[in-house]
């Protein structure tokens, strides 16, 4: 199969399905899913490792389906399909991989970030597709002519979040580099803790409605530096531990959503709502694993009156706050599944009827996506770009550590005028 593009071409030279290396056994051949991966986004999350030239790719490439197999029996639900809105066959119908060429060097794709269908043409599949069958996961082996490859998968948000995605990768890697001392064992008990609803169909995906428009929006170290001095010189941080950067730089974009929405036709918006996703596995009592598997994570929630003059510091203060509320206490209370269910339709009905003005964000930089090591060395860039809703922000690191790439999603228009913003651009590069 050949997808030509002006700058570059892709050919796809094979296609293999890998099953796991051992059967899965009848007594977990149906796995379901939690009320929290009920609720879960569901699309696929596109993830991309990109590593320099050199080494024999036809070994790799044999070592990667080999590692895949014996990872997929320890992680035997990504290779099955999603056949009810609570339930995964374990069927081990197995998981598509791609074996690609790709025309130019690694370093001209890398140089435009934004240029997101690019980066969707080196995945096994587009992100919002729907296909055939439900399955979880798909991955491509992307070779450029300078030696270069990308490793590049999708995974379907239903059934796994960003911890357990990378709690994935990392135990491929690990098996892929011969690292099996301590092999990485999920732990699929979250089932028990949050158990679904039973609801027939439901799972089909459906193509999305808007035009969403992707752009990574870079704070470097010291644009970090900048933005947490100047939150953390408010009265209200005295004798408080100084803000992270993921605080700040939520702080700082809610501002500037804010400030976007002033530019635009004014709506009946009275308020504008920030939801961030924060990780439960440790928030409970007794923490749960960091090896539990699946969705376990849950939205804080802020919000502001829309026509009220906001200051930064108090931004940064109010996500604070909404993270620390998503105590022990309150994960018991989403072990209520029809309480929790109340909640999230009565915000999802004030954003629908136009009364609230929402963005998400989610952070994954403290999970070791530059530490994936198949073996050939670390990659030199890890993105996930793309989503394929409005208003949605994912935090990612730099490669250097220090800095924050923020993925901003927003409908076309307002990307028009959110990557002009001249404060925003003052704290970020757009590159």
């Amino acid at each position: 199969m050949e997808m030509n593009n002006n700058s570059f071409k892709i050919d796809i030279i094979s296609t293999e399905i890998i099953k796991p290396s051992s059967p899965t056994p009848s007594t977990h051949q149906h796995h379901k899913l939690s009320f929290l991966d009920q609720f879960a986004p569901g699309s696929y999350t596109p993830l991309l490792f990109f590593y320099p030239g050199g080494g024999n790719h036809r070994d790799r490439c044999r070592r990667l389906k080999e590692s895949l197999a014996e990872t997929l029996s320890r992680f035997y639900p990504l290779a099955g399909t999603l056949v009810e809105a609570y339930l995964v066959e374990c069927n081990d119908e197995g998981v598509a991989f791609s074996e690609a060429r790709v025309s130019g060097r690694l370093s001209e794709v890398m140089e435009n970030p934004n240029d997101v269908v690019t980066y969707h043409r080196l995945l096994p599949f587009h992100p919002d597709a729907v296909l055939e069958r439900e399955c979880i996961l798909g991955v491509q082996y992307n070779v450029f002519e300078c030696g270069g490859a990308v490793i590049a998968l999708c995974i379907t948000h239903k059934i796994v979040d960003g911890t357990s995605t990378t709690m994935f990768t990392k135990a491929w890697a690990s098996t892929c580099r011969g690292d099996n001392e301590y092999p990485i064992v999920p732990n699929f008990d979250a089932t028990d803790l949050f158990p679904a609803m039973e609801i027939r169909g439901g799972n089909k995906r459906h193509p999305r409605m808007q035009k969403i428009v992707t752009r990574r929006f870079v704070f470097n170290k010291s644009n970090i530096a900048a933005l947490k001095k100047q939150a953390s010189s408010a009265a209200l941080f005295l004798n408080q531990r100084p803000p992270s950067r993921v605080e700040s730089v939520s702080g700082f974009l809610w501002k500037r959503f804010i400030a976007l929405y002033h530019k635009k036709t004014p709506t009946k918006a009275k308020r504008f709502a920030v939801i961030q996703a924060v990780n439960l596995r440790n928030r409970m009592n007794p923490p749960l694993p960091p090896n539990s598997f699946g969705n376990i994570w849950w939205f804080a929630t802020a919000d502001v009156p829309i026509d009220e003059e906001q200051d930064f510091p108090s931004l940064v203060g109010k996500v604070r706050e909404a993270i620390r509320e998503i105590d022990d206490e309150y994960t018991k209370t989403l072990q209520d599944t029809e309480k929790s269910l109340r909640a999230k339709m009565k915000m999802g009905e004030r954003v629908y009827s136009g009364e609230v003005e929402m963005a998400c964000f989610t952070s994954w930089c403290n999970f070791p996506v530059y530490e994936t090591d198949f073996g050939w060395g670390k990659p030199t860039w890890v993105c996930t770009p793309g989503r394929p809703y409005k208003n949605v922000v994912l935090f990612v690191n730099t490669s250097d550590g220090e800095g924050i790439e923020a993925w901003v999603n927003l409908e076309e228009s307002d990307m028009a005028l959110f990557e002009n913003d001249c404060e925003l651009l003052s704290f970020t590069s757009l590159f």
